[in-house]
């Protein structure tokens, strides 16, 4: 294989071509310990040692890295390796390997953010979000139902409640129009309108 095109990527990182195709990202500085140049052929032995050792332990630190600042989904950590440029072998060796360790759990993930956020959004809205962050219903469903079925009876009619507060609404004194303006809010919200007509008296 060729070495055919070296492209700056950033400040201190370089994009290699193979062949005319694009292979790998290494340092700058890497490109002097691995003799890559521009033009010239790559050892069958670097070639192999880049992409079966360097790179395959970069991306499991990356994915630390990563882990260490925030809590990720599968798929959202997923999409950021991919940003830097790893192969989809990478990143799955690297995601087996921090799931081994229970660094990256989505089963986790998603009871943290249910219970994070259940006191002031919707069921609907909380399923909405976690669907975005690369969860799947069927992840999300039984979690959900485990956990509001722990909580409160009413958890929706409170924060429905909460929220008419917080804009001041009395629905005794609202009128239908005023009325209809805060079932489109709620419903925005994710609410059901069975819940949102027992509180605004529409």
């Amino acid at each position: 294989m060729e070495i055919t095109q070296i492209i700056s990527l950033d400040s201190k990182r370089t994009k290699i071509y193979l062949d005319g195709e694009f292979a790998f990202v290494l340092y700058k500085g890497e490109l002097k310990d691995f003799g890559i140049k521009e033009g010239q052929p790559i050892d069958s032995l670097v070639y192999r040692k880049i992409m079966d050792e360097l790179l395959p332990k970069r991306c499991i630190k990356s994915a630390m890295n990563l882990l260490q600042k925030k809590d990720y989904t599968t798929a959202q950590l997923r999409d950021k390796l991919l940003e830097g440029y790893y192969t989809p072998e990478m990143i799955d060796g690297a995601i087996s390997y921090v799931t081994s360790y229970h660094y990256l759990d989505d089963e986790r993930y998603c009871r943290d953010y249910i219970t994070y956020h259940m006191e002031n959004r919707s069921r609907n809205r909380i399923i909405q979000d976690l669907i975005s962050k690369g969860l799947s219903k069927d992840q999300i469903i039984p979690i959900i139902e485990e956990l509001y079925a722990e909580g409160s009876q009413d958890i929706e009619q409170e924060q429905i409640r909460s929220l008419l507060l917080k804009k001041h609404f009395d629905p005794d004194f609202a009128d239908f129009k005023e009325k209809q303006k805060m079932t489109a809010f709620l419903l925005r919200r994710g609410f059901s309108l069975a819940d949102i007509k027992k509180e605004t008296g529409i």
